[in-house]
């Protein structure tokens, strides 16, 4: 039998290039254990609330949150994209089943050299018939505090392992801080930052804004030209719609997107027209207004980003056994 590679005070490369063996660490078996009870909560908590898990396809001729980051690929003799997220599926699929989920793979091409960023990840997303964007966020924090009691409740040592005290995680419980974007902006130009209203936030601005929060923080109500074109308007505030990120605490960042749908065809259709999205690829979602709709909302959840906060990681990678990243792809 050959050496081990690996010995003690490896670099972060080495390790990387032998994930497959490093995977037995004590730490990353911890992790992997955290991160089963972690989607075990989720499941759970998706049963009791009667939740229908379907299976979206992972291969899709458009594009949910815009064509700039998508992995395109050749289908036989056209064209066709690595799925963003299965979100316009489970639209689709509330007219019968009222509330669905699904867990699949989702892939973004993004050129994100970050710590909360990788190119593969684990997405758990949701549609619920007649919710509005209030009732998602509630379904949003209670499902959030049921992942991470179930890690608390089976995986109390490994989390002590990898750092995190158990009993900062029994505060995790609905309900979380809802803070308006504008509200958020004019704290953030307050203490220095030089962000204009109708920016989307970064890591830097998300950081600063949860660095000494406990739980989870909801912001709603983002200026509708930063958004995604399918997010309902808000007739309270006109320039809005009607949605939430959940950024986790400590300055971990965004872990849930969500909204309220709209759901006038006439609205979504001027939406992509404005964007230059063509609209063939689209008539098929379009259908699930023209052919009648009710009012409903949905969001998508990254496992990797609730493990990486639960779990205390530096870098999201660590959250995964073979990270796929901008730079690697092996093994």
């Amino acid at each position: 039998m050959d050496p081990f590679p690996i010995t003690e005070y490896q670099s972060e490369e080495l390790l990387l290039d032998n994930r497959h063996l490093w995977i037995r660490s004590r730490e990353q078996t911890a992790l992997m254990k955290v991160k089963a009870s972690i989607l075990e909560g989720a499941r759970e908590w998706l049963k009791r609330n009667e939740f229908t898990e379907v299976t979206p396809p992972i291969l899709t001729t458009n594009a949910c949150e815009g064509g700039v980051t998508l992995f395109k690929l050749k289908y036989f003799e056209r064209e066709a994209y690595l799925s963003q997220s299965a979100q316009m599926y489970l639209e689709a699929l509330i007219f019968s089943l009222d509330r669905v989920y699904s867990l699949t793979p989702s892939f973004r091409a993004e050129k994100s050299r970050t710590t909360r960023h990788l190119t593969e990840y684990w997405h758990l997303e949701l549609e619920e018939a007649w919710v509005d964007n209030a009732g998602n966020m509630e379904i949003q924090e209670n499902l959030v505090s049921a992942m991470v009691q179930k890690a608390l409740q089976d995986r109390s040592e490994e989390l002590k392992l990898l750092g995190r005290d158990p009993e900062v995680l029994k505060e995790v419980l609905p309900p979380f801080k809802r803070l308006r974007y504008s509200q958020v902006i004019d704290s953030l130009r307050s203490q220095g930052f030089e962000i204009s209203h109708g920016c989307d936030l970064g890591a830097v601005e998300e950081r600063t804004l949860t660095a000494n929060e406990t739980l989870p923080v909801f912001v709603t109500n983002f200026p509708r030209a930063c958004k995604a074109f399918y997010m309902k308007d808000d007739p309270d505030d006109s320039d809005t719609v009607k949605c939430a990120d959940l950024l986790a605490p400590e300055g971990y960042g965004e872990i849930i997107g969500g909204s309220e749908r709209e759901t006038d065809l006439g609205k979504l259709k001027a939406r992509l027209e404005a964007q230059n999205i063509p609209l063939d690829a689209y008539q098929w979602y379009l259908d699930l207004r023209r052919f009648g709709s009710v009012p409903h909302s949905g969001f998508g959840l990254g496992v990797e980003r609730i493990v990486r906060w639960v779990c205390k990681l530096e870098h999201i990678r660590d959250a995964v056994p073979f990270p796929r990243t901008v730079a690697r792809v092996y093994p």
